[in-house]
């Protein structure tokens, strides 16, 4: 059983490795075929029609392949494990193919989804099939399943650990002792087929262990700021959003899918008019500011920091085929960047913009998602600078206590309307009307 249990992992790792490798270049290759080049060079200069047209008629074809097979959309690691060990769930070379299909085409049209939560998925499925291979007992699913999580997180963000982190915050705690090898060595093969072909998010400016007290005071300030940019997302997305939802839900709930596919083209394509930045998946934005030594705007960083928070609460109702892991982390970089510009403009305080990007994306992350633990590995696995190590561990939980205070945070994205949809109850009177 052990030595199965190796060559299954090694196997997870090098196949997860090489799909998520094929996912991001395909996201790339579509990018710049949809949008004739770089999109932030070329969205300018293309026909405004042209930029409402490609986000509507990519997410009704996303909604489209969706209504095909329900297990493309994007569902947490944990609903995975649970829905497949209940047999609820079955994940198809088929589905695999076509989450990764419709995904790409989320990511590619400029929707602010991210590519780890289908990369987590991708692993998952991948770790799945290897499972049902090997005829592994039906009781080492989850853990299995976790390995492969855990090696497509840390293919898709070129770093080990914070792919080993992810799995456990998530679901591995429950075995971690036992089965904690199997989840490494998969994660470590995953991130070697990576590093060849995509580029990891880096912090050129690490101080290493050397930690400066003059950010103390600024850190603590830190906090109230933070806050107050997840509480305005959190309102978006479980008042505005949430409310109109519901409403659509009553009315309109066999066209839901497409009103909000609608809603969500023409929203993406506002945004991208507005200003590139604001849409795709983010990882630039969170390399740009972690690196950058210039001065940005602080109008400039709010507008966009608005509409990005904007993009990603539509794109995820539109049912876009993508995580949230890095469009929160653009928006707490942006956040963090945007507080350490108003504290040397207005107040006078000698502290660099980019540590407080790099804290606020890890944070803005790690409370959102309730994943504290992978927020402080990612932050330092990205930096390897105990400055912001330390400031994310206290910051993140200051501001997850914080946002307890008038917001229920789960792990699961799933939509009032779809769990209404999905209840046993609703299941059954569905069936009752066909």
């Amino acid at each position: 059983m052990i030595l199965k249990l190796i060559v299954a992992s090694i196997l997870t790792g090098l196949i997860s490795g090489i799909f998520i490798t094929f996912y991001e270049l395909l996201i790339t290759f579509l990018t710049y075929f949809i949008y004739m080049g770089n999109p932030f060079e070329t969205i300018p200069a293309l026909p405004v029609w042209y930029l409402y047209l490609v986000p509507t008629v990519s997410i009704f074809i996303v909604n489209y392949l969706i209504s095909k097979d329900k297990d493309i959309r994007e569902y947490a690691v944990t609903e995975i494990a649970d829905s497949i060990s209940q047999n609820q769930m079955k994940l198809s070379i088929r589905t695999l193919f076509l989450k990764i299909i419709a995904s790409a085409l989320s990511l590619a049209s400029g929707f602010a989804v991210g590519t780890e939560g289908p990369s987590a998925g991708i692993g998952a499925m991948i770790a799945w099939h290897i499972h049902r291979l090997f005829r592994l007992p039906e009781m080492l699913v989850k853990m299995i399943i976790s390995v492969g999580a855990s090696s497509g997180i840390a293919a898709i963000f070129v770093s080990p650990i914070t792919g080993m982190a992810f799995a456990i915050e998530n679901i591995a705690y429950q075995f971690l002792r036992q089965y904690i090898g199997y989840l490494i060595l998969a994660s470590v093969l995953a991130f070697s087929v990576s590093l060849h072909f995509l580029e990891p998010v880096v912090f050129k400016h690490a101080a290493g262990r050397l930690i400066q007290l003059e950010y103390l005071v600024p850190v603590l300030l830190f906090v109230p700021f933070i806050t107050f940019f997840v509480y305005l997302y959190l309102f978006l997305k479980k008042k505005i959003l949430h409310f109109i939802d519901l409403e659509l839900f009553k009315k309109f709930h066999r066209y839901r899918h497409y009103i909000f596919a609608l809603i969500g083209g023409g929203t993406i394509g506002t945004i991208l008019l507005l200003n590139p930045h604001a849409g795709f998946a983010g990882k630039f934005v969170v390399s740009y500011l972690i690196n950058d030594e210039h001065q940005i705007s602080v109008l400039l960083i709010f507008s966009v920091l608005l509409l990005r928070i904007v993009a990603t609460t539509v794109s995820i109702y539109a049912n876009a085929v993508g995580g949230i892991f890095l469009p929160l982390m653009s928006i707490g970089a942006m956040t963090g960047f945007m507080f350490a510009e108003i504290l040397i403009k207005f107040y006078h305080f000698q502290i660099e913009p980019f540590y407080f990007a790099a804290i606020g994306a890890a944070v803005f992350m790690g409370v959102l998602m309730k994943l504290p633990f992978t927020a402080v590995v990612l932050a330092l696995e990205t930096t390897f600078d105990y400055n912001v190590v330390v400031a994310t561990g206290i910051v993140v939980v200051l501001v997850t206590y914080l946002s307890s205070l008038s917001f229920k945070i789960n792990k699961r994205h799933v939509t009032e309307a779809d769990a209404i949809i999905k209840s046993p109850q609703n299941v059954a009177e569905n069936h009752k009307e066909q």
